[in-house]
């Protein structure tokens, strides 16, 4: 099995680590910890969150 990414903060979540949610329409989601899975259900998008992937990915 291949290694999943968090679907909040991009990195690589260990097998057997982490959630997985099924939203009604068959979207996954994938979160290595309930600080992204919360953050997530806030509305928050994660270019704007300093710790994520992808706000580092913005910046570079």
């Amino acid at each position: 099995m291949e290694m999943k990414k968090c679907s909040f903060c991009g990195r690589e979540i260990e097998l057997g680590k982490g959630r997985i949610f099924v939203k009604v329409d068959g979207t996954v989601l994938y979160f290595c910890s309930s600080k992204c899975r919360n953050n997530l259900e806030l509305g928050r998008i994660p270019r704007r969150v300093r710790w994520t992937e992808s706000w580092v990915a913005k910046k570079r």
